[in-house]
């Protein structure tokens, strides 16, 4: 995220996206105002009727996930926590007294900020479907771009290889993996990297904290080369990295790093400008 703000700050103007909607943090590096917070409905959640509920139990009795439980009343309710939605406790109730309502799962705005607009959200606490929200902030991202003539969108990718990430680096032009060295951080880069190509987007890499193991990040240099992906840029460890987090600052704003993250952005926009592969 932090290496995002960066690259948002040396683009000068672009509609940025935070897609890390589990736990999103662009914000924080992007101040600005806020719009309306806009509810984002997602999956479905069981409704009991208790005027046509008989207690038979057969809901609570057939859900796989024990997600019905019985108030103090000895009525069958709901725990929503628990539940996936599945539907098997409307298909076994023998009067029909169970259906299926609308679910709001987060909500999403966007903020003004000196570089442009920021697409963010809010997932609820244990809430799923983070892939169709990164779709929809992506889609008013686009929207966005197109009204205000904004040629680039930046887009935050959530860490891991999930759906969030499938929905991120969808219509991708370049995908930016930044890794770190290790040997779950590997495993990561290379799934990530091989969906790039799946999808043939082009792919680069930027190595974080690349000092700490010269050893694996010479390996991570090797996978990225073979998988076609240049190295952009290998970012050390730096104590005043996070305390200028702390701060409130970004890494633009540590001296060591501007140089580094400079060349980074240069070897972007050159990535960019080359002539998209047939």
């Amino acid at each position: 995220t932090s290496f995002t703000a960066a690259m948002v700050r040396l683009a000068g103007r672009c509609v940025a996206v935070d897609a890390d909607v589990d736990a999103a943090n662009l914000a924080l590096l992007l101040p600005g105002e806020d719009g309306e917070w806009r509810t984002f409905m997602a999956g479905r959640r069981p409704v009991i009727a208790r005027d046509s509920c008989t207690a038979c139990l057969a809901c609570l009795d057939n859900c796989p996930y024990h997600a019905v439980k019985l108030s103090r009343s000895m009525a069958p309710e709901v725990v929503e926590l628990a539940c996936e939605g599945c539907g098997v406790c409307s298909l076994v109730c023998p009067v029909g007294a169970i259906h299926f309502v609308g679910h709001k799962a987060g909500a999403w705005t966007v903020r003004r900020t000196a570089f442009g607009p920021l697409v963010h959200a809010e997932l609820g606490v244990g809430e799923d479907n983070s892939g169709k929200l990164v779709a929809e902030l992506r889609n008013e991202a686009t929207r966005l771009a197109s009204e205000e003539r904004i040629e680039l969108v930046i887009v935050d990718g959530p860490p891991g290889i999930g759906c969030p990430v499938h929905a991120a680096v969808g219509r991708a032009d370049l995908v930016v993996a930044v890794t770190e060295p290790g040997v779950a951080a590997a495993h990561d880069l290379l799934r990530l990297l091989d969906l790039a190509r799946h999808f043939h987007i082009p792919a680069a890499v930027v190595l974080n904290k690349a000092d700490l193991d010269a050893r694996a990040s010479r390996e991570l240099e090797a996978l990225s080369a073979d998988r076609g992906a240049p190295v952009l840029a290998s970012i050390p460890f730096l104590p005043d990295v996070p305390k200028a987090l702390a701060q409130g600052q970004g890494l633009l704003d540590v001296p060591l790093l501007r140089p580094v993250l400079e060349a980074a952005w240069d070897a972007i926009e050159r990535l960019l400008r080359q002539p998209k592969a047939a």
